[in-house]
């Protein structure tokens, strides 16, 4: 896997390298390659510093916004009532757009960390409601007919069939909800913040600072990627008794 990435990484910033050589494009437009590792080289305690800021701010989204979803699921799994009366607020939450909430929640919580992880936990909890719900859902009939036979509490079915049961659908919608974590944290610094990776690309673009604007999105490229397939191996282990299908 390593070295696919690698592989597909020195691809891309080649083709990045021709399309400079091809079309000519001013350096504040369209960095170089070389300009863009130089200053990472040069400064990367610039990129070190602002970085953890965005990753604390990631993880602790998901954190947060992983244990209200799953708390919300089960919610709804366990009460009709409730379910119906969530349901409407599980799709607001992503029916308005979380770049018009960011202004809102910088104003309630403030400039600081709140309001940034705040925005992630807010991206995050759709993707893990959603699917953690729909594999509750979709339990073996099978398996709960023989539960109520043999005298199941419901809060033992739930506990030992249908969360176990629900638990691929979940790390699905933990998968997701890892590739889509930055962009709350993100946005969120772009609105305000003091530091993290948004605040230094936005103050790049006002000072005309392309290779650093370019090297932020690397380091952030990188960090998704990390949480990303680091989160997938640790489902993998959580869910290994699932069977994958070969592909074709």
């Amino acid at each position: 896997m390593v070295g696919r990435a690698i592989i597909m990484a020195a691809v891309l910033i080649g083709v990045w390298q021709v399309v400079i050589w091809v079309t000519d494009v001013q350096h504040f437009i369209l960095p170089s390659p070389l300009s863009v590792a130089d200053s990472l080289i040069s400064d990367p305690m610039l990129y070190l510093h602002h970085g953890s800021i965005t990753a604390l701010e990631i993880v602790l989204g998901m954190l947060i916004g992983t244990f209200i979803g799953v708390l919300t699921a089960l919610i709804m799994v366990s009460a009709r009532s409730a379910s119906n009366w969530l349901m409407p607020v599980l799709v607001v939450s992503q029916a308005v757009p979380v770049f018009a909430l960011a202004p809102i929640l910088v104003l309630w919580l403030g400039y600081g960390l709140a309001s940034k992880v705040a925005m992630a936990a807010l991206i995050i909890f759709f993707p893990v409601t959603s699917a953690f719900l729909d594999g509750l859902r979709r339990t073996d009939p099978g398996w709960l007919d023989m539960a109520k036979t043999m005298g199941a509490a419901p809060a033992s079915v739930l506990w030992r069939i249908r969360l176990p049961a629900a638990l691929p659908a979940l790390a699905s919608g933990l998968r997701v909800a890892a590739a889509v974590a930055p962009i709350g944290a993100i946005v969120g610094e772009w609105v305000g913040s003091s530091g993290g990776l948004g605040y230094l690309m936005l103050h790049s673009n006002g000072r005309m600072q392309t290779d650093v604007m370019f090297a932020a999105l690397v380091v952030l490229a990188v960090m998704g990627l990390v949480l990303f397939f680091g989160l997938d191996q640790l489902l993998r282990r959580m869910t290994a008794w699932q069977a994958e299908t070969k592909p074709i």
